[in-house]
């Protein structure tokens, strides 16, 4: 059976699981805020300095986490990571109000994690570049961040359960524990490419090497300089899109548990299954839109396919929020705003495919350049959010972040997702509706 299951599918789906167990260590931070927040006597704006250390770590190496998968391959790196991370997921355990300038070092500490973490996705993102076909790189895609969600959704009941039954610091040993496990699992099962790996099969090879790039070698121009390869608009504007992407997802990750509890009084022990709704919705929505992007690629075109949805997704995200955010019932504004928490996973894997398709060999960096402003987009939110909740209102604060969503779907329109190569040869990009290939 298991010999059927081509084996980028089950690497794939490796790394679904390490991306859930890196979103794991990151959001526990958020649903032991309450209790590290009052154990360490420090109010919602130094809690906001805390979930912004990590950010702003994450994003600063995003770009060498890059360069690292890039030169060293994604089999190394990941591993390293996962360890990485995992140890300072259990250092954060000894913060307590008796350690002398003990924000200063959860605050540290954080930033460690965020620059371990920074390796994930652009190493997953180099993986895509060399085991998956330029069709099933949606769908891929799909897979790895619907991660996202399920290690932030499942993160709430399980991690709620150690809070209350043992303390929040066993919150962080769990979490630990388990990620060091699955990084040492994914440097046993994987290679850096398929020509590698010992238990790839001749035809599964032919055709991974036959279909992942977009067009033969014979077609490309001859080696492109660095800069031109980061330094374009295409990635300028995916990246300026990923900033509002942030911005709009952090809010649910890192201030929608405590929203829900403190300007909602919902009851996280009774009703905990009701906050993993946005993550649920970023799970499926995750995978739909992978799924639907590449079969539009397919039959109308790239353009249609990765930056249509990305325009779509973004617009259905600022109205459920906007919306959600004035609705009056608990259930209802959780329901609604749970739906732009979906409706913004649409447009997830287009992010990565086109980076991988734009990078080719170098998407590693790519991916971490684009990464980077996302990263940046979600440390401004975990400082900010709290600011304008606390100054304006909840209200304002949403109003503010669907603007910020209209933003990221209005640079989608400035992307061309094909290569360098065939922009090069074929000219201005193609209409998002085009006739069918």
């Amino acid at each position: 059976m298991l010999r059927r299951i081509p084996i980028r599918s089950l690497l794939v789906f490796w790394l679904f699981v390490l991306s859930a167990v890196a979103f794991l260590d990151r959001t526990n931070i958020s649903i032991a805020g309450i209790a590290i927040r009052n154990e360490l006597r420090i109010d919602d704006i130094r809690l906001g300095w805390i979930f912004s250390a990590f950010l702003l770590g994450y994003a600063a190496f995003q770009v060498p986490g890059g360069w690292l998968a890039c030169r060293f391959g994604p089999r190394r790196i990941l591993a390293a990571g996962v360890l990485w991370w995992g140890v300072f997921t259990a250092l954060t355990t000894v913060a307590s109000p008796r350690l002398a300038g003990a924000l200063w070092i959860v605050i540290l500490l954080r930033f460690s994690l965020g620059a371990g973490e920074a390796v994930m996705y652009p190493s997953s993102n180099q993986f895509v570049a060399q085991w998956i076909p330029v069709s099933e790189r949606g769908r891929a895609n799909g897979w790895i961040f619907a991660g996202v969600g399920a290690g932030a959704g499942l993160s709430i009941p399980i991690l709620a359960w150690l809070i209350s039954s043992h303390g929040w610091r066993a919150s962080f040993w769990f979490s630990a524990v388990l990620g060091i496990a699955a990084g040492l699992i994914w440097y046993a099962i994987s290679r850096d490419t398929p020509e590698e790996h010992p238990l790839v099969s001749a035809g599964e090879l032919r055709h991974i090497q036959a279909t992942r790039v977009v067009e033969p070698a014979a077609a490309a121009t001859p080696q492109r300089p660095l800069s031109a390869d980061i330094f374009n608009r295409n990635v300028l504007a995916l990246t300026l899109s990923y900033f509002a992407f942030g911005y709009v997802a952090w809010n649910f990750f890192s201030w929608f548990y405590i929203y829900l509890a403190e300007a909602r009084g919902l009851n996280l022990k009774s009703d905990a299954f009701f906050s993993m709704l946005p993550f649920i919705a970023m799970t499926v929505c995750c995978l739909a839109g992978g799924s639907i992007s590449d079969r539009i690629s397919q039959r109308i075109g790239l353009r249609a396919g990765r930056c249509g949805i990305g325009v779509v997704a973004f617009a259905l995200t600022a109205v459920f929020l906007a919306v959600g955010s004035q609705a009056h019932g608990l259930y209802s504004a959780g329901v609604i705003l749970a739906g732009g928490a979906g409706a913004l996973y649409l447009s997830q894997s287009s992010f990565w495919a086109v980076s991988a398709d734009l990078g080719a060999d170098r998407s590693g960096l790519v991916s971490g350049v684009m990464n980077m402003g996302c990263q940046i987009g979600a440390a401004a939110t975990a400082s900010l959010t709290p600011y304008l909740a606390t100054r304006f209102g909840w209200i304002t604060a949403f109003l503010f972040t669907a603007a910020i969503a209209v933003s990221g779907g209005i640079f989608w329109l400035f992307v061309d997702p094909r290569p360098a190569h065939l922009r090069d040869v074929t000219g201005p990009p193609e209409p998002l509706a085009d006739s069918p290939r």
